[in-house]
């Protein structure tokens, strides 16, 4: 399995854009805190994969398609997806993110609810600057999903009988539908036939639900210094994730009790450490693996209609990294 970096080697030049073009969009404001609260975000990049679907995906139709408004909308996207990342740790009360200080933990929750706000508004700018309809509908269609399904997802805390059903649609608006959107404006970028904007926006689809049950499967059983924030996060607000309702599942009556006693005691890391040892004991790990599973190979099924290229390439190989960050080295003994 090739890194990030290998997969990625195809669109460098065009990511080093994506990071240009975002500094510069931080840049252009007068206002000293604004450059420098962006310029505390850029330092923490992330893995860039919204943006880098958006690259893929245009140039896996038409690999001559012109950079500039494709950099503008792959830009729009990471900004998009920084925005939500500010809100939502406002929302989880979250300390850390890539190990670094949060933007709420760092200069209060109303800053960084105004930050998250004046990125939307920086996205939504590069987007209309590209002069097609086609776009901007696709990229509010996916923000407005985004907002649902955080929405939908708090009001759903502490919620043991949550339907696996309504996590998929939680899933599905939250986080599935930026990474559709990145797919299929990329398409309407290189201006492709519709089965082509078709499929990947179905790989994108399938793509971001099998990304978020890996994260959701990492916040569980992973250490902190790999997961670059606290384990146990989900649990520490209430949600409950697939492996949680895969592990109610997989037990006994008997021992369920016990389990939603150990999730209701919240941000106990002896908790935690149960919580893992029995995700693996009943079973539910492997489970929850092959639901990623299943819907990476849907994703990678999606790319069938494609003409064959180093780009599409790369994004069947994205399907297996993000597997592999879920499952690459084995997790049973609780830290």
């Amino acid at each position: 399995m090739r890194e990030l970096k290998e997969i990625y080697r195809p669109i460098e030049k065009d990511l080093r854009e994506i990071n240009n073009l975002i500094g510069a969009s931080f840049g252009k404001s007068e206002n000293r805190s604004i450059a420098y609260m962006g310029k505390f975000l850029l330092d923490s990049p992330g893995k860039r994969i919204r943006p880098a679907l958006a690259i893929l995906s245009a140039r896996a139709i038409r690999p001559s398609v012109s950079s500039a408004q494709l950099i503008k909308i792959a830009s729009a996207v990471e900004l998009i997806h920084m925005a939500s990342l500010v809100h939502d740790d406002v929302i989880d009360h979250s300390p850390t993110r890539h190990n670094k200080p949060t933007v709420n933990s760092k200069w209060g929750k109303d800053v960084a609810i105004a930050l998250g706000d004046y990125l939307y508004s920086v996205a939504f700018e590069l987007v209309s600057e590209c002069d097609n309809f086609d776009i901007v509908h696709c990229i509010s269609l996916a923000t407005k999903a985004m907002c649902e399904g955080e929405l939908i997802q708090v009001c759903e805390r502490d919620n043991l009988n949550l339907l696996k059903n309504r996590y998929i649609v939680i899933v599905k608006k939250k986080t599935a539908s930026l990474f559709a959107a990145s797919c299929q404006t990329g398409a309407l970028v290189s201006e492709g036939y519709g089965h082509y904007n078709n499929a990947l926006k179905e790989y994108g689809l399938n793509f971001g639900i099998a990304f978020q049950i890996v994260d959701d499967y990492l916040d569980l059983v992973e250490e902190k210094d790999r997961l670059g924030k606290n384990p146990g996060q989900d649990i520490g607000v209430g949600e409950t994730t697939l492996p949680v309702l895969n592990l109610l599942q997989s037990i006994p009556v008997d021992k369920r009790k016990y389990l939603k006693k150990l999730l209701a005691s919240r941000k106990n890391k002896n908790a935690l450490k149960e919580i893992k040892l029995m995700l693996f004991d009943s079973g539910a790990a492997l489970r929850t693996k092959e639901q990623a599973s299943s819907y990476a190979t849907l994703a990678r099924k999606k790319l069938d209609v494609l003409p064959d290229s180093i780009f599409k390439q790369s994004l069947s190989e994205l399907t297996e990294f993000i597997m592999q960050r879920g499952w690459g080295r084995a997790r049973r003994v609780a830290s």
